[in-house]
């Protein structure tokens, strides 16, 4: 029976078990990726009717659209076709079936901004259900994407970004600057965070000219994200040490990202990860982006806040336990500054 002393010590042992997380965290990450984004589904799509939706034809085209998405279309009627547009606005829809002559037009308002995959989705089947009630259906796209993003990726690909930097960053002050102290490390993650936000945001913006930012809210909305993304692994490290990038990939990049609605819009995901998405960095920071590039005047708390207490739960954890702190550097005996130094050694300074 071999020496358990000797098999704990082995360098053998660790490289094993990464051997083994490894290959977990890739099949993982596949399966994640692939069952949010491959084949995405309606589950429940919001949208407003306006008109005379009661008559007979307009309620066979309803009908027809219900069936068509599985019932997945969930219709609220609305006063007035302004009040919907204002509900687009506040995205709390994402369509608008105006029905007209007495049921035998309808006219569907897509918002591509507010999701492109959903757009696309209502407009197919828009289309197909016209043909078989015997209704003539107009689509148009009210709210539309910028043609430098036509298929609505760019906000999910800069927050990726900001994500992914933001907690490599904290991996590499671990590593390379393990002699700062707490506040002094949380000032650091700052600083690198308001200069990565600000270079995603002139490469996207100013370079590429893929996306016309607001600049300034874009920025700072990237920073706050970077920022959170790398506490949240510092946070981790604080607790568990070296195992830290283990939950920091599975809460960032395993759930947060497939689930922040950036690439396939949260109604095609599944129920469970549409609304847990919306509580993680990845989700806050896609769906704040998204508002401010294409909702100005309409931005919502609820992300920020979201962004906000994961900064200061990690930063409360971080300073709470200093005696967990990866890393940090000890006052010398006989630093003048230090309470505890020996009253010889603050004499001779």
């Amino acid at each position: 029976m071999p020496d358990m002393p000797r098999v704990k010590d082995s360098p053998f042992l660790p490289a094993t078990v990464l051997v083994l997380i490894l290959g977990a965290a890739a099949g993982l990450f596949a399966w994640s990726y692939t069952y949010t984004m491959a084949n995405p589904t309606p589950r429940s799509i919001p949208a407003a009717v306006v008109g005379p939706y009661e008559q007979a034809r307009a309620r066979a085209f309803l009908d027809g659209m219900e069936g068509a998405l599985n019932a997945s279309v969930k219709v609220r009627p609305y006063d007035t076709a302004a009040e919907a547009r204002l509900a687009i606005e506040e995205q709390e829809i994402f369509g608008i079936f105006e029905v007209r002559d007495l049921g035998r037009t309808v006219t569907l308002d897509v918002s591509g901004a507010s999701g492109a995959s959903v757009a696309k989705v209502l407009s197919e089947a828009a289309r197909e259900v016209g043909e078989k009630t015997g209704t003539t259906v107009t689509v148009r796209d009210i709210k539309p994407l910028q043609p430098g993003d036509p298929r609505g990726l760019a906000i999910f690909y800069i927050s990726l970004a900001a994500v992914i930097i933001g907690f490599v960053g904290s991996i590499q002050l671990s590593v390379h600057a393990r002699a700062l102290n707490p506040l002094e490390r949380i000032a650091f993650t700052a600083a690198y965070a308001l200069l990565g936000g600000f270079a995603i945001a002139a490469a996207v913006d100013w370079l590429l000219g893929t996306l016309d930012l607001p600049f300034v809210e874009s920025w700072l909305i990237l920073a706050l994200t970077m920022f959170t993304s790398g506490m949240v692994f510092t946070m981790f490290n604080t607790l568990i040490g070296r195992w830290a990038m283990l939950p920091t990939w599975g809460l960032m990049v395993l759930v947060g990202n497939p689930s922040s609605g950036g690439a396939v819009s949260w109604p095609l995901l599944p129920s469970a990860l549409g609304a847990i998405g919306r509580w993680l960095p990845p989700g806050a920071s896609v769906n704040a982006q998204h508002t401010a590039v294409y909702f100005p005047g309409h931005q919502h708390a609820f992300p920020f806040l979201v962004l906000a207490g994961w900064s200061l739960l990690a930063c409360g954890v971080f300073l709470t336990w200093p005696h967990r702190h990866p890393g940090g550097r000890e006052k010398r005996p006989e630093d003048p500054e230090d309470p505890e130094a020996p009253a010889e050694a603050r004499a001779a300074e």
